[in-house]
């Protein structure tokens, strides 16, 4: 979940690790630092955000032309000066960057201080530098000595290595994400796109145990096929202003903002590669949709869709907890896939297992060439370009968007569905509209101060409130928590004290149960918020949301999404770094 970069080239190294850096940072931003070969190797980190750190440790005043960087979320080892990377070899001579997991580190570090080795952080990254001293120590060629000791490692990684010895950067990766930009004279590693998009647009994408080595060309080998393979090189349509702010204050902002657009566009599919997925959907035994967090919500929202629409069952697992289930998968499955980063270990260990037992993978993601994406043997793309907050906003809905698009074409309704969801621009545009954001800014005012928050709904509303309440606690840290309305009686209404803020779905198709559940909680002194369509007597506080049927989740999250960000912003919460979280979870 760290971000890493490293460069090649002709221009000052610091300055553009620094700006990959900052692109990076909703990857981690515990600590971060930088290390710059002239000649001789220079290393300078510390905690806290790259600004303040880069400031500090004045890592503009680097000169060279390579270098790798790091900014972290910390998994192994607390969040100290000497845990953040880039961790040195004891000779000082190779810096290493690290995301991902050394699941043998302890049996590595044993072996290596038997050698003479000293330690001098919690962290596994440091068996790695060192194990590549060993290996030089008894060869001195510096490449094989790298292939020689990344053989060893065992769990998941993407590294970078600079060092004395070596003029250039080695990159490799296993079951974590590394791609490599190809510019003029010039080359980049990073954990993904947006790090060097400003630079170049021409990317090559790695595979398993792919191992670079970058100086005046480009070369790759494969650890595990003891091979050079061809470099492909593709080109990315993302533009660089997608990965900025522009005039927004953040990000969350901006991508809440850009949903008017990114629901249109996750309509701009293949219609050959959509035909097939449904082909397969139908003809498959069972169906299991995979996915983590938000992702989550949206296939738990389309497993009600696929119920309604399509007259189709499917069974909607969180993917840390697939493994428990995966004895049901067989050659007649199909394991939808979803994730935004195409990165998220749970889902990539899910399909693992789901391709040994020979089920079809269809997956829905946002980046091309993603793990996800070639694990698979058909897939969407989001086309909603980089998100860059932490939070999932755009690529939720847009998630929502073609799970919707699949139920309605299971039953040849391709046309009719593009027709409604079109018919979403305007209520979309009417839901980030100043007024509406005026309006959602009085609710944060009102329940800023609450920190406990409950969400309701009943059928197809009910994922929405877990997502709502998801987006409320991860960003502005009050308690929230969704439940089926019908569940209030079981236990959950006896939470409910004077003013304690309620969010009710509701839709024409459940107003008059959901209704009598928002009525229970404000007999017990809630302060209920209704998000519908129509105003009720029961609403202490009305967010007015058109009526859209089956697309009540699209649009019904919307001004929750707002509401999270104003909250966060009341309670002095960063927005698109919400603490202890990071966007593309690359560790299980």
């Amino acid at each position: 979940m760290c971000g890493i970069i490293g460069y090649v080239g002709n221009k000052n190294a610091s300055s553009i690790l620094l700006n990959g850096l900052k692109n990076l940072e909703y990857r981690g931003y515990d600590s971060c630092g930088i290390a710059v070969l002239n000649k001789e190797l220079q290393t300078r980190k510390n905690v806290g955000k790259v600004s303040e750190v880069a400031k500090k440790e004045n890592f503009l005043g680097l000169m060279g032309r390579m270098g790798i960087a790091h900014t972290r979320w910390a998994t192994h080892g607390g969040v100290t000066k000497e845990n953040a990377h880039p961790h040195l070899s004891n000779n000082k001579k190779i810096a290493v960057v690290h995301n991902g997991i050394i699941e043998n580190h302890e049996e590595l570090k044993k072996f290596l201080k038997n050698k003479g080795f000293n330690f001098y952080s919690e962290t596994d990254t440091e068996v790695i530098p060192n194990l590549i001293e060993y290996e030089f120590s008894r060869n001195q060629d510096f490449v094989q000595a790298c292939k020689k000791a990344l053989k060893r490692l065992k769990g998941s990684y993407a590294v970078l290595i600079l060092s004395a010895y070596f003029d250039g950067v080695i990159a490799s990766r296993h079951e974590s994400p590394l791609v490599i930009g190809v510019g003029d004279n010039e080359f980049f590693a990073a954990s993904d796109i947006p790090a060097f998009l400003e630079y170049t647009k021409k990317v090559v994408y790695l595979y398993d145990y792919d191992f670079v080595v970058l100086n005046k060309n480009i070369k790759i080998f494969n650890l595990k096929k003891n091979e050079e393979i061809k470099v492909k090189i593709s080109s990315i349509d993302w533009s660089v202003s997608q990965a900025k702010k522009g005039d927004f204050e953040h990000f969350m902002l901006k991508e809440i903002n850009e949903q008017v657009e990114t629901l249109k566009k996750a309509l701009h599919q293949d219609k050959r590669v959509l035909n097939k997925i449904v082909t397969n959907l139908k003809n498959a035994k069972n169906i299991f949709f995979v996915a983590c967090g938000s992702s989550y919500h949206a296939a738990l929202t389309a497993s009600y869709l696929f119920s309604s629409i399509a007259n189709k069952q499917v069974n909607v697992m969180v993917a840390s907890e697939f493994p428990n289930f995966n004895h049901f998968i067989n050659k007649n499955s199909v394991v939808l896939a979803i994730s935004q980063s195409g990165e998220t270990a749970d889902v990539l260990e899910s399909v693992k297992y789901a391709k040994q037992k020979g089920a079809k993978i269809i997956s829905i993601v946002n980046v091309m060439g993603s793990s996800l994406v070639r694990d698979s043997d058909e897939f969407l793309l989001l086309n909603a370009g980089p998100e860059i907050c932490v939070l999932s906003t755009k690529s939720y809905t847009s998630q929502v968007v073609l799970l919707t698009l699949l139920a309605y074409s299971l039953v040849k309704k391709y046309e009719e569905v593009l027709k409604k969801i079109n018919y979403l621009w305007n209520v979309v545009y009417y839901l980030t509209s100043e007024n509406m954001k005026t309006k959602i800014k009085e609710l944060a005012r009102r329940i800023k101060n609450k920190e406990h928050l409950f969400t309701i709904g009943r059928g197809l509303e009910y994922p929405t409130a877990m997502e709502a309440a998801l987006k409320i606690k991860e960003v502005s840290y009050i308690h929230a928590e969704a439940f089926p309305g019908g569940e209030l009686k079981h236990g959950t209404i006896a939470l409910i004290e004077k003013n304690t803020p309620c969010i009710v779905f509701v839709s024409e198709k459940n107003k008059h149960l959901i209704i009598s559940n928002a009525t229970e909680l404000k007999s017990r002194g809630a302060y209920i918020i209704g998000v519908a369509s129509v105003n009720n007597p029961v609403f202490d506080f009305w967010i007015k949301v058109p009526e859209t049927n089956s697309f009540n989740p699209i649009t019904q999250i919307i001004p929750i999404q707002l509401l999270a960000y104003e909250l966060a912003l009341l309670r002095k919460c960063n927005p698109d770094m919400p603490r202890n979280l990071a966007k593309s979870v690359t560790v299980k």
